[in-house]
């Protein structure tokens, strides 16, 4: 009897020890995130109404037609008059800036977020063992992260991945990457810094296709710490559950819908092709059709299966022609709390609003985040999530789940759980000295106001006052 006691006991501890082990080393391979720093520009770099209005009016290559066009656009683009330009645009040399131009408006952002994060954080660049940066239209020799590396003197062994050309979903993109590395090694620190260079991508031409980036794209950027050190786990705000990426770029229309090119005068600048909405839309739903079943309950799957199959069976008695727009059909509110949404425009956030049957509160963080810093590229969404945070609506075991678009075509999400209650008193939340104000009561900018008599002039005898071509 006692031989068969200890004939079951031994492989029964085994298997505990087997399981026990499993779930021990789990624990070491989760991404958190420690900490984060917006940037906010200083305010001799605020884009006012007159001094958009004056950057775009310097543009001797426009006329009457563009100017309706650019008017019609920032009116609707839900953008406000606090948001920042790079240093350059406020000089005579927008049109050709040098590489110190480039290089100075990087570094800036870098020794501003950088040093305020470590400083708060308590950790060391030496202490740092990876590096992942992602700047989509700036690439220097050498590269942006070995200027981090020397400016901070990190460690000579820190693992560095410099991302370009990678678009405003590039952020989730950089926390694949760490994630990635946190399942292999033990006990790391990451720092992922992710913004955009502005300085030498102003568009001077007339297509109108080209010149909608100069309407909605801002300066900013945002540093984030991440670990999965047990040691810094009881510090952590965030815990990634998921993440999804979708590249449609084998698509011919998906890949040229957002294109860097030369116009017809030769003049570089980022085309937007009229398939862009169609091709956000397509990476949209095969994101959603992916990511789903890793956050949803399975109850909300089975009755979106049972509503799929009746909608179905109805359309196929429909005309085309009777046939409306449709929703995803499934409520994300089941697992998701707040919904972190890039802030590409007015009427992207529109849209995934519309898909996934979203409330105005759902929409407000990406909202005011559009009109108060405009679009950052990919460093957008931490900038909703910073007024998450700023509005104390961050509780413990909450889920936040981050869309974002980009060029390729690219559809990025992920889902993260907050893993302690967030007060709003974050250091670097770039929310907090202004928070009190937002939402305010009207969102509308006043370039209707200043320069809605261009809609009335006559093509043939149109001219610019010289009041308007001087914004200093």
């Amino acid at each position: 009897m006692g031989v068969l006691f200890y004939l079951y006991l031994v492989p029964t501890l085994y298997l505990l020890f087997k399981i026990w082990k499993w779930f021990d080393e789990k624990r070491d391979k989760e991404c958190y995130i420690i900490d984060y720093q917006g940037y906010k520009p200083t305010d001799d770099r605020m884009v006012s109404t007159e001094m958009s209005g004056g950057m775009i009016a310097r543009n001797k290559n426009i006329g009457l037609n563009e100017y309706k066009f650019v008017l019609k656009a920032v009116v609707s683009s839900g953008i406000g008059e606090q948001t920042y330009a790079p240093r350059v645009m406020f000089t005579d040399r927008y049109e050709n800036p040098t590489l110190q131009d480039e290089i100075s408006e990087m570094d800036e952002f870098f020794q501003d977020t950088i040093e305020k994060l470590l400083s708060r954080s308590g950790v060391s660049p030496g202490e740092i063992d990876i590096l992942v940066i992602n700047i989509s239209m700036f690439s220097a020799i050498p590269s942006l992260s070995a200027r981090i590396i020397n400016h901070y003197k990190m460690r000579e062994d820190i693992k560095v991945f410099n991302l370009t050309a990678m678009g405003c979903s590039a952020s989730l993109i950089s926390v694949e990457i760490v994630q990635n590395i946190f399942k292999t090694y033990k006990n790391k620190i990451a720092l992922i810094v992710t913004s955009e260079s502005l300085s030498p991508n102003w568009y001077t031409g007339s297509d109108k296709s080209m010149i909608l980036t100069n309407c909605l794209f801002r300066s900013g950027g945002c540093v984030v710490l991440l670990s999965n050190k047990r040691s810094l786990k009881h510090r952590a705000m965030f815990k990634l559950k998921c993440l999804v990426r979708t590249h449609h770029g084998s698509r011919d229309e998906s890949f040229n819908c957002c294109v860097q090119k030369e116009d017809d005068q030769g003049r570089l600048g980022i085309h937007l092709d009229k398939n862009l909405p169609k091709a956000a839309t397509r990476a949209f739903i095969d994101n959603l059709r992916e990511i789903s079943p890793k956050i949803l309950p399975i109850r909300e799957l089975l009755r979106f299966a049972l509503i799929s199959v009746v909608r179905k069976i109805i359309n196929n008695f429909q005309k085309r022609s009777e046939k409306s727009k449709a929703k995803a059909g499934i409520n994300f509110r089941t697992g998701v709390e707040h919904f972190c949404i890039h802030t590409g425009g007015k009427a992207v956030i529109d849209g995934i609003g519309f898909s996934l049957d979203l409330t105005e509160a759902d929409l407000e963080p990406a909202r005011m985040t559009l009109h108060r810093f405009g679009n950052t590229s990919a460093s957008s969404l931490w900038y909703v999530l910073a007024y998450m945070e700023a509005k104390k609506r961050l509780k413990k075991g909450d889920r936040v789940f981050m869309i974002s678009f980009g060029a390729g075509f690219k559809c990025n999400s992920c889902l993260w759980e907050v893993v302690r209650d967030l007060d709003g008193k974050n250091g670097g939340n770039v929310w907090k000295d202004f928070i009190d104000s937002y939402p305010p009561e009207n969102l509308a900018n006043h370039f209707m106001e200043k320069y809605g008599w261009i809609q009335n002039e006559d093509p043939t005898t149109f001219k610019l006052p010289e009041e308007y071509k001087h914004f200093s």
